[in-house]
């Protein structure tokens, strides 16, 4: 059988899901409910099922009354009793599978179930309906002749009592079909290596001899194995070793600080960038259409959304909407109950709304992930679209960066202190400091009235990282490569006086 062909199939038994997207764009609200209410069934004889009565629930009114807001803390006794072999206690069907969450806050880990219904209904559905995405607005797409250049944060699964836990990279590789390894590069043995440095080489030498087409990982540490790659190879970009290279799948971080050095990467104006937006907990949105910057959120997986507007996150005054009474260009925390017997979780990601018909998104940060000790309510939306602002301005390329307050003493007023590891260093960081102030300011008039006149701010002060420098501190965490991420706001200075201890 012919490639040519095998791909003008593939292309075909994709395309026809996307009839079925169309009927959630149609009807997003009833999907959602009729998701909800699947959920509450299935789960009604659970111990979380019996406890809030789940089935004599007719109405999200009755469902929101009744089932509290959740956080990971609040919910850990019960996932450990799953760990150690208790089933039917938050979803009807085995969990056996958990996702460790590598995290950028808590040393403490976190085990988030993982159900056979999310791997099949969420997780593997989400990459069959990327590709559809993609295929549908690229009809001309050879994406099927070559193979994907994975990069995961796979490490071996651990067992515990019967029950198995690791990266979800891992527990994906692990339950996909044999069909799915034919068509990535590396291997799964190379995948699921543990030791970054030693697997960067292992899958450049795998995958520099195959015919790739596509490329899927989180931006900041793919961009650190395909430098490596054209180090090793002598190439200049990456079309000289991919000549049929055509797409670039990222989610995980933030691309705007990145996308600048992936053009040089990718010379070719045809390329195509598509984001997705994943996590252990589940898989929500997906970028529909090309050179978009928003996502489609994807309503018909399992997962039931609920938002809290930030303003009003974690306040006496909380308020809760769900997808249908939400509104454009707030800022929300999302809430999620999922076929993996999550209910009401606060996975503390924050989005805004771009679009209301259809439902689509942007992320734009942590609930954590804040700098707000002045009234400033900076996000790391803020900071991306600034950093890529002055980048444009000055020519500078950035690698990595974290920014933490300055607090006030006596009369002294407060600052953000940033420190930035550079690729290509601004000429004068003076001059790159003041175009980053104004950059902010331009975005964020809670910033810009707390630096008016210095009433509360002064300008900001910024570090120049020596080379390396996230790396090494990752390292020295244990937490190189795959998903691991860089926080890059926070309210305290933990992660700042680490750094730059570091740098010295």
């Amino acid at each position: 059988m012919s490639i040519p062909f095998v791909n003008s199939i593939a292309s075909w038994l994709l395309k026809k899901r996307y009839h079925q997207i169309e009927l959630f764009l149609k009807y997003p609200a009833e999907v959602q409910e009729e998701v909800l209410f699947k959920l509450v069934s299935i789960a009604k004889d659970t111990e979380i099922g019996r406890k809030y009565d789940f089935a004599s629930i007719t109405s999200y009114e009755t469902f929101a009354e009744r089932v509290p807001i959740l956080c990971y803390e609040e919910i850990e006794p019960i996932i450990e009793r799953t760990r150690k072999g208790e089933q039917n206690l938050f979803w009807p069907t085995s969990i056996k599978w958990f996702a460790k969450s590598s995290g950028t806050t808590n040393a403490k880990s976190k085990f988030i179930p993982v159900s056979t219904e999310a791997l099949e209904d969420c997780h593997y559905k989400s990459g069959k309906d990327l590709l559809c995405l993609y295929l549908n607005n690229n009809e001309n797409s050879q994406l099927f002749t070559g193979k994907s250049l994975r990069l995961g944060g796979s490490k071996e699964l651990y067992e515990d009592n019967g029950s198995f836990f690791g990266d979800l990279s891992a527990i994906l590789i692990d339950n996909m079909p044999f069909w799915a390894e034919l068509s990535s590069t590396p291997s799964n043995k190379v995948s699921l290596m543990s030791e970054w440095e030693t697997k960067l080489d292992a899958i450049i030498n795998e995958s520099k001899l195959e015919n790739v087409t596509s490329l899927a990982g989180v931006p900041s540490w793919m961009l650190v194995l395909l430098n490596n790659m054209l180090e090793q190879t002598g190439k200049t970009h990456l079309f000289e070793i991919w000549e049929n290279l055509e797409v670039y799948f990222h989610g995980g971080v933030s691309f705007s600080p990145y996308k600048e050095q992936y053009k040089n990467l990718l010379p070719r104006k045809r390329f195509n960038y598509y984001e997705i937006y994943n996590a252990s907990e589940g898989f929500f949105a997906i970028q529909d259409r090309n050179n978009a910057d928003d996502l489609l959120l994807m309503l018909d997986y399992g997962i039931f959304y609920e938002f809290i507007p930030m303003e009003h996150y974690d306040s006496e005054d909380q308020k809760v909407v769900p997808l249908w009474d939400v509104e454009l260009f707030k800022n929300y925390a999302i809430i999620i109950t999922t076929n993996a017997g999550l209910w009401r979780y606060k996975i503390g990601d924050t989005v805004r709304f771009t679009s209301i018909s259809p439902y689509r998104i942007k992320i734009t940060g942590r609930t954590k992930h804040h700098i707000n000790v002045f009234g400033e309510e900076l996000i790391i939306e803020n900071t991306e679209e600034a950093l890529k602002n002055v980048c444009m301005k000055t020519g500078a390329q950035i690698k990595d960066y974290t920014v933490a307050p300055i607090f006030m003493k006596g009369k002294e007023k407060g600052a953000h202190e940033w420190i930035i590891e550079f690729r290509k260093e601004p000429k004068d960081i003076a001059h790159f400091t003041e175009l980053l102030d104004n950059a902010l300011k331009s975005l964020n008039s809670d910033y810009e009235a707390k630096r008016y006149n210095n009433s509360t701010l002064k300008m900001p002060e910024v570090h120049i990282a020596r080379q390396d420098l996230f790396y090494d501190w990752l390292k020295n965490r244990g937490k190189l490569g795959g998903q691991h991420k860089i926080p890059r706001l926070s309210n305290t200075r933990n992660y700042l006086e680490e750094l730059l201890l570091l740098n010295n």
